[in-house]
């Protein structure tokens, strides 16, 4: 039996950015969970596909596939895996978009070590008033990613957070090592990539790193440009206080973004943009070796 406080408010995971803007993108989930409401129970990793891994702090042990049944959800081999960049990661957050739309914020959440993807910042400002993250394509990049599965309504209303800014990819496997912890390296997985492109770092031309602390990026931004400063400044507190509460002063931000020569295109991912109503789920991408049981 579970004697251990599992709510988001004691796991100190409860942080919303859409309502706390300058704690974007939250924090991320650091061990394989079930996200179920306002709680995060430990998901126990079996050399298995995803439903056979057990569900912990339950009074009786219960295969995962078993404890969303239960829960009255579908099992995992009828979700869609989404790879979560920024926010998407931060259990808060999504439980907070789903709940608010009447949707059971009940989540399966694993991070996974992810080949060739980078985390960047976006070339635009969000309707919370903060610089969100974007991934980019960098073949050396090796970054540990939380995976959301998520059933069709679940990924319906974050389409519906995500466009028009961002385009969803699926990206195939075999191009981008994807390592479950249980060792089985996934066929696929859908992601979410800037339509505005990514900010690149003035002194490299590089992309800016993102997904850190949101503060100190918007910091950085106020001072490599005279023109933020007059529009959002002086500081991070009033840029988010100001863009949040204004569309315009949004969208002129994202015009100056432009106007300082910062953003870099985002095409590399459009070869897998996916724009196909018929969704891939979880059952349709087996594993790309035989290392784990495949029952499709």
């Amino acid at each position: 039996m579970t004697t251990k406080d599992r709510s988001l408010r004691a796991l100190g995971l409860d942080d919303v950015p859409a309502k706390q803007p300058l704690t974007y993108p939250g924090r991320p989930t650091t061990e394989p969970s079930l996200l179920t409401g306002s709680e995060l129970l430990h998901l126990g990793v079996r050399p298995l596909r995803l439903g056979e891994w057990y569900v912990e702090e339950r009074e009786e042990s219960q295969r995962l596939d078993e404890a969303l049944a239960g829960l009255g959800q579908v099992g995992t081999g009828r979700r869609h895996p989404v790879i979560a960049v920024g926010s998407n990661a931060s259990p808060g957050q999504v439980a907070h978009k789903l709940t608010r739309l009447g949707i059971p914020a009940t989540v399966p959440m694993v991070p996974v070590r992810v080949r060739g993807i980078g985390v960047g910042c976006s070339g635009h400002i969000s309707p919370a008033g903060y610089v969100a993250g974007t991934p980019y394509v960098d073949p050396d990049a090796e970054t540990t990613l939380v995976v959301t599965w998520l059933d069709s309504t679940q990924l319906k209303a974050v389409d519906d957070t995500e466009f028009p800014d961002y385009r969803r990819a699926i990206l195939p496997g075999d191009a981008f090592g994807m390592t479950m912890p249980s060792g089985e390296r996934l066929g696929a997985a859908y992601i979410y990539f800037s339509a505005h492109g990514v900010l690149a770092d003035p002194a490299t031309g590089e992309p800016r790193p993102g997904g850190g602390d949101q503060s100190a990026l918007l910091a950085a931004l106020l001072a490599d440009s005279a023109a933020l400063r007059e529009l959002l400044g002086p500081d991070p507190a009033t840029w988010v206080r100001r863009a949040g509460a204004e569309r315009s002063l949004r969208e002129q931000g994202t015009l100056l973004f432009g106007k300082e020569g910062w953003v870099l295109p985002q095409t590399d991912f459009l070869p897998y943009a996916d724009e196909s109503d018929e969704l891939r789920l979880y059952d349709d991408l087996p594993p790309l070796d035989d290392s784990l049981p495949y029952r499709g």
